[in-house]
């Protein structure tokens, strides 16, 4: 008599049943981190209010957001390009050896990172508006803005970490992406050098960015919000698309 097979699980529970072990397996050793990421923005937050003039909304409310959306990429961006890095090195861990989707290995990584990004991200965006001057009624955006960072952002991390020939380059390359979401995240770009423009255009989170701090003008353009976050969401299906393609391939090789 053969033993039949047992059947793959659903997308759906394959997803829910790796965001929950990245989940506890992320919480111990990435809750300090997640505490320096947040500690660095609101850091940013109070460098750049000595320098802001009090009367330049335009700059207050970009640099409020930049520093928003690089808790982000602190975690989605760089820990995540570390994560892949170390399972592609370690041969993907146990997940190469179930039958689980790609999408819900990516997926659930994905998501399980982004997931301790929301209350250092929301904190920031508080501390900012209190600092500028900003109006607090307009931080709803942040339930668009931020899974849609995240996730775009996630994928690209993903991305990294699962290219890279070598864990440290992951991490290398995780780093520099997160000072390029910095830098370019805090300047508004009318004010920053035509080739600096166009490399802010190829980055996801400027739109993040662009989004959070349109918003927190005087009031929210749903034309010019809608925008942004149809380039994120774009991004982000492209880069976790792509990332579980490299995914699929790195268990075959």
């Amino acid at each position: 008599m053969t033993t039949p097979l047992a059947e793959a699980p659903s997308l759906r529970n394959a997803l829910g049943a790796v965001y929950a072990g990245q989940v506890s397996r992320a919480k111990a050793a990435r809750g300090p981190l997640l505490f320096v990421a947040t500690l660095q923005s609101v850091g940013i937050l109070l460098l750049l209010r000595g320098v802001v003039d009090a009367g330049d909304g335009a700059t207050g409310r970009q640099v409020v957001a930049g520093s928003t959306v690089l808790v982000v990429a602190f975690v989605a961006l760089n820990l995540l390009a570390q994560r892949f890095g170390a399972l592609r090195a370690d041969g993907l861990d146990y997940y190469a050896a179930l039958p689980v989707p790609a999408s819900a290995v990516v997926l659930g990584t994905a998501a399980s990172y982004a997931t301790f990004t929301l209350p250092g991200a929301v904190l920031t965006g508080v501390t900012g508006c209190l600092l500028y001057g900003l109006p607090l009624a307009h931080l709803w955006v942040l339930v668009l803005v931020l899974p849609l960072a995240g996730a775009s952002l996630a994928g690209i991390g993903a991305l990294l970490g699962l290219l890279a020939p070598r864990p440290e380059l992951a991490t290398v390359a995780g780093q520099l992406g997160m000072s390029a979401v910095l830098f370019l995240g805090v300047v508004p770009a009318e004010r920053m050098p035509a080739a600096l423009q166009v490399v802010r255009a190829l980055l996801p989170s400027s739109y993040a960015a662009d989004a959070l701090a349109d918003a927190l003008g005087p009031r929210v353009e749903p034309a010019a919000l809608l925008g942004d976050l149809v380039v994120c969401a774009v991004v982000a299906g492209l880069s976790l698309a792509l990332a579980a393609v490299a995914y699929r391939r790195a268990v075959r090789s």
